[in-house]
């Protein structure tokens, strides 16, 4: 979890723009989007650290729906607790994270996954509990749909 206090700014079209003091790619890993959970003066928050496209840097963008109960407001000094949502490449499996490593593209798809869409597959993989042998397949399965870009594994 990274911690920091910093002064909110207007962002677009009613949102406020909560500048991010560190580059997450270095912090948590590069990956295509960085989806954060965490709070901002102790208000739960869910959101994307946006990097690309930032001459600032990196931010979090917090739109009208949440700002309407927090009463936040540009110029106010918050203080923020984020980290990065959902299983991340380091709480996975020796063999699956070993799987991902080996093919990038399946690897750079799967972080940039929903934590719900990883989640699913992960729970996949886990059901193999009794049955251990069917472990493999699965994994390469996973893989193989992850590289096509495929965010769900189709129902049977």
């Amino acid at each position: 979890m990274e911690r920091f206090t910093t002064t909110v700014a207007a962002g677009p079209r009613g949102h406020l723009v909560i500048p991010v003091p560190f580059d997450p790619d270095t912090v948590w890993g590069r990956k295509p989007r960085h989806l954060v959970g965490g709070t901002v003066d102790g208000i739960r928050v869910r959101g994307e650290v946006a990097t690309a496209g930032t001459e600032a840097g990196a931010r979090l963008l917090v739109g009208p729906a949440w700002l309407r109960d927090c009463g936040m407001a540009a110029g106010d000094t918050v203080t923020v607790e984020l980290f990065p949502e959902g299983p991340q490449r380091a709480d996975l499996a020796d063999d699956l994270a070993a799987a991902l490593a080996a093919d990038p593209a399946a690897g750079a798809f799967f972080d940039s996954l929903a934590q719900f869409y990883r989640r699913a597959y992960l729970r996949y993989i886990d059901a193999t509990k009794r049955h251990p042998e069917q472990r493999p397949a699965r994994i390469a399965e996973v893989v193989a749909l992850l590289a096509a870009g495929t965010k769900e594994r189709p129902k049977p």
